[in-house]
């Protein structure tokens, strides 16, 4: 198994004829619940304390069918005009809850909160690795999302290169800086909060908005209005902060399932610094003009059209409707 670059998209790929498969299991045998014979060979990283009297109230695992792994050198070798190296890197699963049905649109604010303060440690763990460049937290949920099991999970994976999305959102960022000196995220949700009409809801410092030019009907970001590049900077550098961001991560969930089960979410943090390169210029400005964010793309099987459209996305629900319909829809306090 390999990573190869494509030149002219600029992205990497993973290949290999030894690609890991998990064998399906049945729902009885949960491999991922406290107790059970299977969750015993996982191997443990770090757990946060319980809120609720259990084991644990989030943990981190290494996932039992790693596409990357921690032991190796980059390594990375050019044949003609091509690149390929290692599937170095590290591939852990975040287990959300012990409990198999609290996931985090129907677990306690306290619950959410104690997962997300375990993203930031393994972010900022995985960041002292200097031959990680980006470190990636994403959850797939339902049909057609990717999900590989049934208990609350996330998946958080480092790489040896920055993912393509990421990469061109920290260009746009360092232009936009260079052109006036501000975040463009701030930007963006300052002229978002005075126009309203797509803001989704507030909660202390974070808001729930949709883009102005969603790539897909109902998508929705999460921002904190106080300026930081880096989600586990402030997330353990403000760790009362957590509980908001919890409780509003947990209401945007349920507004989103009221129209669809399925979703992707990714959270977009800052570059490893500890790995500057010198011929990427954004490092120098990168706590400046970078601004950590959470996206959540609802998948909505009937508009499977808006994810087709790579080069010109398509939405036939606009952010303002979408917002809308978001706000009014009936979620717990």
């Amino acid at each position: 198994m390999e990573l190869r670059k494509d030149p002219l998209t600029r992205s990497w790929v993973m290949t290999g004829d030894d690609l890991p498969e998990l064998a399906p299991r049945p729902e009885t045998e949960c491999r991922l619940c406290p107790g059970s014979p299977e969750q015993a060979k996982l191997q443990q990283i770090s757990t946060r304390p319980s809120v609720q009297g259990g084991p644990w109230s989030a943990r981190a695992v290494v996932h039992p069918g790693a596409v990357y792994h921690i032991e190796g050198r980059i390594d990375r070798r050019g044949e003609g005009i091509y690149d390929r190296m290692p599937n170095v890197g590290a591939h852990e699963l975040l287990i959300e809850n012990p409990k198999h049905d609290r996931q985090l649109w129907n677990a306690g604010d306290a619950e959410v909160e104690q997962f997300l303060l375990l993203v930031a440690q393994r972010i900022q763990d995985l960041k002292g690795d200097a031959r990680f460049r980006y470190i990636s937290v994403f959850k797939n949920f339902g049909p057609g999302s990717g999900q590989e099991f049934a208990h609350p999970n996330s998946q958080l994976t480092a790489t040896t290169f920055i993912p393509r999305r990421v990469l061109y959102e920290l260009r746009a960022g360092l232009d936009y800086y260079n052109q006036k000196e501000r975040c463009v995220f701030c930007d963006i949700l300052a002229q978002e909060t005075a126009a309203s009409t797509r803001i989704i809801e507030v909660r202390g410092d974070f808001v729930a908005a949709c883009p102005y030019a969603s790539r897909a009907p109902y998508e929705t970001w999460i921002l904190s209005r106080a300026h930081d590049s880096s989600f586990e900077h402030h997330a353990l550098n403000h760790p009362q902060s957590m509980r908001d961001l919890a409780g509003l991560l947990r209401r945007t969930l349920q507004r989103i399932r009221t129209l669809t089960e399925s979703f992707h979410m990714v959270l977009h943090t800052s570059p490893n610094k500890f790995h500057a390169s010198a011929s990427l210029g954004y490092w120098q400005t990168l706590d400046e003009d970078y601004h950590w964010h959470i996206e959540i793309l609802p998948i909505l099987a009937a508009k499977a059209k808006s994810y087709t459209f790579k080069e010109v996305y398509y939405s036939p629900v606009t952010p303002e409707t979408a917002a809308a319909r978001l706000r009014e829809a009936s979620v717990e306090i």
